[in-house]
């Protein structure tokens, strides 16, 4: 029997892959489970990046529509549950401890979007869409998906992908600085794991702080963020990576005088 979710464990970076390919990588329990437990894994020392990538062509076309089907013969605070099982999923690959790569082959629609958009870099492959139909079937998007489009689109952008489900090419996506890499086809987890090498090439810690500071941002005040900033420098400028990161900073700067 094929499972339709994996997690590859390569030392310094975790892989979650989506399996689900008679359905476009749809999501899955299994695929919510193994997210989950990348999450976990990933509070490791050694772990420097998690991948999320899928097989068949296609990142994930979001919900299964059959399974909305049935969820119309629950209530609607059963229905609040389910949807938070997805919202889970959010706020922990938001709260991962190491960045958080999506490699986006083929599209990623619906809550594949949320899923994509929650990570902290985008690879896509020339020609990928990002879809956010929901209204094409009576439904609203969730995975926190209004969200992420206000931060990352123009208003009227955003308006026509959710008001007329209009797919947004990975082009444009890129033109508008949400997607960090365009590839070829068939070569998103390569640019995917080239990220993850320069990561783990970064200071582990200083790279979480920094996560969570732009997150917050979003959030805080200007004055909220000015103190966030200023605690969260003060505490790094007396650790050891910092200590190691500015001397080797200004010993590549240094003059050579040995001529």
């Amino acid at each position: 029997m094929v499972t339709l979710a994996r997690l590859d464990d390569l030392g310094d970076r975790l892989v979650v892959v989506n399996r689900n390919t008679t359905r476009r990588g749809a999501l899955s329990p299994e695929l919510y489970a193994t997210i989950m437990e990348a999450m976990h894994q990933a509070t490791a020392p050694r772990i420097r990046a998690v991948i999320l990538t899928a097989e068949g062509g296609f990142f994930c076309a979001g919900g299964d529509l059959n399974v909305l089907i049935e969820r119309r013969t629950l209530s609607e605070a059963e229905r609040r549950d389910k949807i938070d099982d997805l919202h889970d999923l959010i706020r922990v690959i938001r709260s991962c401890p190491v960045p958080v790569i999506a490699s986006v082959e083929g599209g990623a629609a619906g809550a594949g979007a949320s899923l994509a958009l929650a990570c902290d870099l985008i690879v896509a492959a020339k020609g990928a869409k990002f879809t956010a139909a929901y209204v094409k079937a009576g439904l609203v998007p969730d995975g926190g998906l209004t969200s992420a489009l206000a931060r990352m689109l123009p208003r009227s952008l955003a308006m026509e992908m959710c008001l007329l489900a209009k797919p947004i090419p990975s082009e444009q996506m890129h033109a508008l600085g949400v997607v960090n890499a365009l590839v070829p086809p068939g070569h998103c987890d390569v640019q995917a794991h080239a990220l993850a090498d320069a990561l783990a090439a970064g200071p582990r810690d200083a790279q979480r702080v920094i996560r969570g500071l732009v997150a917050s941002a979003y959030e805080n005040t200007e004055a909220a963020q000015l103190d966030a900033e200023r605690n969260a420098m003060a505490h790094a400028a007396g650790g050891p990576e910092a200590a190691e990161g500015i001397a080797a900073f200004l010993e590549k700067r240094r003059p050579d005088f040995s001529e």
